[in-house]
């Protein structure tokens, strides 16, 4: 049995075990935070400028703990809110969400009106500091959007394990390319979306479901 063969019985090991009821239940919440007003979107943008080089489930905790506090507190106060909350990095991470405050009002716009989910990653790359392909990815999946890959070492490492990939010292944005046509397959396979795809890889990674 080959690496992909391998890892597609773990994934519809995992779905029997009760864990597709969870999946599920999050894809639906990421559909439902999609159709939301532009607070909610500009939430989830900040979910996801938080998360970059730190850990998933204290970014959560952060975001629940700010509610509306990301939309207008001042730079210094939401660095000092951030770092109480024990982020990581909360100067940087303060400046990228009051710098996307520029965004929060056309947002939702921009994403009812595109076309395409990968040029649409391209635009986030680009135009809101702090987001990368990932992060970017991280942000659309959130909001519902299932075909763009969400890749970071969790990822890259269970690909590599399996021998679909080899080890990554670093994802360049075509090395991201490269990994996200072999998730593709993966899913296509599967029968899954990619979103979908990536919350049962990090559940066999991590033995968590998050978001």
């Amino acid at each position: 049995m080959g690496g992909m063969e391998k890892l597609l019985a773990r994934i519809e090991k995992t779905k029997k075990s009760g864990i597709k009821e969870t999946i599920d239940s999050r894809m639906r919440g990421f559909g439902e935070a999609g159709k939301g007003n532009e607070e909610r979107i500009f939430s989830e943008l900040c979910f996801c400028l938080l998360t970059a080089n730190f850990n998933a489930e204290r970014s959560i905790r952060i975001q629940n703990e700010m509610g509306k506090e990301f939309h207008c507190m001042p730079n210094e106060k939401l660095r000092g809110k951030l770092r109480a909350l024990g982020h990581r990095f909360p100067n940087r991470r303060a400046d990228f969400i009051c710098e996307a405050r520029q965004h929060k009002h056309k947002l939702k716009g921009i994403i009812e009106s595109a076309k395409d989910e990968r040029e649409l990653r391209n635009w986030l790359a680009e135009n809101v500091k702090g987001l990368g392909l990932k992060e970017a990815s991280h942000f659309l999946r959130n909001i519902g959007f299932g075909n763009v890959a969400i890749i970071d070492f969790h990822i890259a490492d269970i690909l590599a394990e399996n021998g679909l990939i080899e080890k990554q010292k670093a994802i360049t944005k075509n090395k991201y390319f490269e990994i996200e046509k072999v998730l593709e397959k993966i899913a296509e396979k599967a029968k899954m979306s990619l979103a979908e795809l990536d919350l049962y890889l990090w559940y066999l990674e991590t033995g968590k479901v998050l978001k």
